[in-house]
């Protein structure tokens, strides 16, 4: 099975060549759509099997949880691949959570145990060994810390000078020296993301390859977190996958890759997405429930890798909320807070925006969008140690209530 994929605008449908950053004729985000035939079940089901195969192989391509799907994204020469084996990633089940919660089944998929430790790794392999192919010798990107740390550590392995634009004082130090250590240049912007990726924005024109998710190359990568998801499930499909909303770029990739997956015959139904936002960062969640289009805002939360007030891919995640009948959600900074702790409490630990997702399916229980039968998944974007100072507040704000 070999996928064919056209790069397109999502938007108004133009076709657009890959220097092309963002559509020429409209603006927006381009996308690779899939040009599917008819679902063919057991070809899809053969191809899995082949998939599940190469765990076994010693190929560093089939080593990794990214390029052992090398069939479902666009073509790259094998020699360009740059890879650090990332994908490999558990799903753990809590069944403790689950019962307080008064559902059937709930796990959580944690992406920081990638390499650098979040989600970001799943679409920079794609999106530098693209660049790599076409020549590039250096990536920038706009980052509240897991893209620049993911950014950097991709190009130095493919040998290329990286920049990261960040927002002053707005990321942990943790995620600083990370990317810091990986030799990536990084520029200070007074303000918040968005004023950083409006400043890279008057600066991509200078040939370095921009790696923010608004490069479709980067959602290829990160649809394959549905993969995963079905893989680890022996291909049973969640009746929900509930994801922390920031730039919106994760959420609008998972929900394609389920789509996808559809499309091919590998599943016969859609999961329903939910997005969390929290509620000093919650655009999306305003203009989904309104119907209107986006406002952006001043964010402010602790959750900062998703403290966006404008996510760029907000047209994409309603598109995927639409196909699957999801939902979006706001949660407070201290529901933030509470489930990080029972995160961390049932042994796995996470970074604040992850936790995001379980007090947004707490929200949504009592709300009765999510119902006592449901199996759901809960995607962790970025491992604890991300934000130790988070991880400190938390852990004292437990024993003050002690």
């Amino acid at each position: 099975m070999i996928a064919r994929y056209e790069l397109r605008c999502s938007t108004c449908n133009a076709p657009a060549q890959r220097h092309d950053l963002p559509c020429v004729a409209c603006g927006e985000l381009l996308e690779f759509a899939l040009q599917a035939d008819a679902p063919d079940a057991p070809a899809a089901r053969e191809y899995a099997a082949m998939v599940a195969r190469r765990r076994a192989s010693n190929d560093p391509l089939d080593r990794s949880g990214i390029w052992r799907w090398r069939e479902l994204l666009p073509p790259i020469p094998h020699a360009s691949v740059v890879t650090l084996a990332e994908g490999n990633v558990p799903l753990y089940d809590v069944p403790e959570i689950a019962a307080r919660e008064r559902i059937a089944a709930l796990a959580f998929l944690h992406l920081g145990m990638n390499p650098t430790g979040s989600f970001k790794d799943l679409g920079m392999t794609v999106a530098i060994s693209a660049a790599r192919a076409e020549g590039a010798t250096r990536a920038i990107c706009a980052s509240t810390g897991n893209t620049a740390s993911s950014m950097a550590a991709y190009a130095a392995r493919a040998g290329m000078e990286a920049y990261a634009l960040v927002p002053r004082g707005k990321i942990s130090g943790a995620k600083l020296a990370q990317m810091r250590d990986y030799g990536v240049r990084v520029v200070e912007v007074e303000g918040s993301f968005d004023d950083a990726l409006a400043e890279l924005t008057s600066r991509s024109g200078d040939g370095a390859a921009v790696v923010n998710s608004i490069n479709p190359y980067r959602l290829e990568g990160q649809k394959c977190t549905a993969f995963a998801i079905l893989e680890a499930r022996s291909w049973r499909v969640p009746d929900w996958v509930v994801v922390p909303g920031g730039n919106l770029g994760n959420s609008s990739a998972i929900g394609k890759g389920f789509r996808e997956a559809r499309a091919l015959g590998l599943i016969d139904r859609l999961p329903r997405i939910a997005v969390v936002q929290a509620e000093g960062a919650a655009p999306f969640v305003e203009l989904y429930r309104s119907g209107a289009d986006l406002v952006p805002l001043l964010p402010h939360t602790i959750a900062s890798a998703i403290a966006v007030g404008a996510p760029r891919s907000w047209r994409k995640a309603r598109a995927e909320l639409d196909a699957s009948q999801g939902a979006a959600i706001a949660v407070s900074d201290d529901e933030i807070d509470e489930a990080k702790g029972r995160i961390g409490a049932a042994g796995i630990g996470c970074e604040p925006a992850s936790a995001a997702t379980l007090a947004g399916i707490v929200r949504l229980r009592a709300e009765g969008t999510i119902g006592e039968h449901d199996d759901i998944v809960a995607v962790l974007t970025g491992h604890v140690l991300k934000d130790s100072d988070a991880s400190l507040r938390v852990a004292d704000r437990r024993d003050a209530d002690a």
